[in-house]
């Protein structure tokens, strides 16, 4: 795989943080780097004394350099960037969310169906080997059915820089639910092998990020201070599914608790308990053979590099001209769900999932 990997042209959208995260991996993993774009200046210039590469202003150059693109900018601007690479028939591996609105994810997932080029949306915690361990125990049977799941993602005090594009609604298009959420979401149903989903029932809140009190230790980047905040800190939902599934969902940039990143999978035979970011991994079960007893397992496993997995299917699926659009489309069914929460929220009441917004 390696010779097919090198020869995929490669560049990426968006020189950040998050882009040289990508950039370093794709390396790793023998990826031909060709090239970046950003609209900033600093950012070019820093990309290229990294990786000594092209950088560009402008994406369309970029575009007839490579054969993929890895769009890594804010959500606003996820749109016009994927909908230009997957019209030009180029791989995207695109970052979560799908967008910051349902009607952009939608317009991305139709430029996704129309194009021959691969295109994956990174939820990257799947590939986390705690989460691979539980699917297939899952897959197996090992866990009966699997009705409910209960998904923490909870930081105590985390926001990620309050003045960055992350807290401006226009931008971001939420807060912590559709930064935080999109990943319990998608892990969830993963797991539950995405059913349909019915209804969802949520309430978000901004409860410290508004604050001038907020006691800020670190995150992605600088505190300016509260007076570019207008997105939700936290967020508790409910979401039934057609089957009869449910999730419980529990998000939070900041909160007055302890941090949580537990998720429960309970199943009729046995229940599986991980920690997404420590990778604590155990199953649980009753038992009658001999005395009633109860079974608590522990499992040990090596935490993986989740991005760098995320990135090798990715490539793979490009080897192998394979077809990837169930990413986008459960990508998109993520989306309707965050948007569903949030109108819940505004609304005071339980709302719908159908195939379009209303």
């Amino acid at each position: 795989m390696t010779a097919d990997r090198t020869a995929v042209r490669t560049g990426i959208v968006g020189l950040g943080n998050i882009g040289q995260y990508h950039a370093d991996r794709l390396l790793d993993l023998g990826v031909s780097l060709v090239g970046g774009m950003d609209v900033s200046a600093d950012a070019r210039r820093r990309f290229t004394q990294r990786y000594d590469v092209d950088v560009y202003d402008d994406h369309q150059e970029l575009y007839d350099s490579v054969d993929a693109v890895v769009v890594t900018t804010p959500n606003k601007y996820h749109e016009p960037y994927a909908v230009d690479a997957l019209e030009r028939d180029l791989h995207v591996l695109l970052e979560k969310p799908l967008a910051h609105t349902l009607e952009s994810a939608e317009r991305i997932a139709s430029a996704a169906a129309d194009s021959d080029g691969v295109c994956m949306v990174g939820f990257n915690n799947r590939f986390a080997n705690a989460v691979q361990i539980v699917k297939n125990r899952i897959d197996r049977g090992d866990l009966g059915e699997v009705t409910h799941l209960e998904a923490n993602y909870v930081r105590r005090r985390g926001v990620p820089g309050r003045g960055s594009w992350f807290t401006r609604r226009a931008v971001a298009g939420g807060g912590a639910l559709i930064d935080l959420g999109v990943h319990a979401i998608d892990l969830s149903l993963y797991l539950l092998e995405y059913p349909s989903i019915r209804e969802v029932t949520g309430v978000t809140r901004t409860e410290f990020g508004s604050r001038e009190d907020y006691a800020y230790l670190e995150m992605w980047g600088e505190d300016a201070g509260p007076g570019a905040f207008d997105v939700d800190d936290s967020a508790s939902a409910f979401i039934r599914c057609a089957s009869g599934k449910t999730v419980s969902l529990e998000v939070a940039w900041a909160t007055n608790r302890p941090a949580n990143h537990e998720f429960v999978v309970r199943g009729t035979e046995a229940a599986a308990r991980f920690d997404l970011l420590e990778e604590d991994l155990s199953f649980h079960a009753a038992n009658k053979v001999g005395p009633d007893h109860l079974e608590d397992t522990s499992v040990t496993t090596a935490q993986n590099d989740t991005h760098a997995d995320e990135q090798r299917a990715f490539f793979d699926a490009i080897a192998a001209d394979a077809d990837l659009g169930e990413s986008v489309a459960q990508a998109l069914a993520v989306q309707r769900i965050v948007d569903g929460i949030y109108r819940s929220s505004e609304a005071g009441r339980t709302v719908e999932i159908g195939e379009s917004n209303g």
